[in-house]
């Protein structure tokens, strides 16, 4: 059984139709990536899967269960976070306040456990553990998105959803964050990632996905779409 299954998901804003009839798996320890152009209706999807957007029509089951009526918080608690588009830190407070706020599920903060975590996520970002008294909202492009993703991961996540975390970043953060997306789900969270790097993401993915205007067109290995032809002309700036 998928960790994540979407079957026949539509969502509209208004009379615009985003999605129209997207499946999909993700299939529990993999890294999956949604590649495709802007407004093919990747960040509808992973709205979709963290209760930001209701669904139209269609159905999404996490672990077997169903998502379609739980709200956006207790998606986290079971087990779903996200990094969104634009990373969304709290700019007025500092990197210590941003990090705990990623942990409001959690009933254990006097454990061992939530301390290690926490060392775990300055030991990935240690710019974080040099900055933790620094307000948010003046650390660098680089660094906010490294705050955001180890917000998320102190909800200790099983699915981890990353939308475009390499975009507007220098070469230096890009290569980081992807070694940090690959040595997370090395530790065994599995990771749902939307980036227009495509070279990058399908270098990285295990299966993925290629989404057009709300559908799903191609799906495969990241080896596979990384090969193909047509991937690589639409995508990949290959001819």
């Amino acid at each position: 059984m998928s960790l994540l299954e979407l079957d026949d998901v539509h969502v509209a804003y208004g009379r615009i139709q985003a999605l129209r009839g997207i499946t999909l798996r993700v299939e529990e320890g993999q890294i999956v990536a949604l590649i495709g152009a802007n407004g093919a209706g990747k960040t509808t999807t992973m709205r979709a899967i963290s209760g930001i957007l209701g669904l139209q029509s269609g159905s999404m089951r996490f672990d077997g269960q169903d998502l379609t009526a739980i709200r956006a918080d207790l998606r986290v608690v079971r087990g779903i976070s996200q990094v969104p588009e634009g990373r969304g830190i709290f700019p007025g407070m500092t990197v210590a306040e941003n990090i705990d706020m990623g942990a409001f599920v959690r009933k254990d903060r006097r454990s061992a456990q939530f301390d290690a975590d926490l060392a775990r996520v300055y030991e990935l970002f240690p710019r974080l553990a040099e900055r933790r008294s620094q307000v948010g909202g003046t650390l660098s492009g680089g660094e906010q998105q490294m705050l955001a993703i180890g917000r998320a991961l102190m909800a200790r996540p099983r699915l981890l959803l990353l939308d475009e975390p390499s975009m507007g970043l220098a070469p230096q953060f890009i290569a980081q964050i992807f070694r940090v997306i690959e040595e997370i789900n090395a530790e065994g969270t599995t990771v749902l990632l939307v980036e227009q790097n495509a070279t990058q993401a399908l270098g990285l993915a295990h299966e993925a996905y290629v989404l057009e205007t709300g559908e799903v067109t191609r799906s495969g290995t990241g080896a596979e779409l990384l090969a193909d032809p047509t991937i690589q002309d639409a995508y990949l700036g290959v001819t």
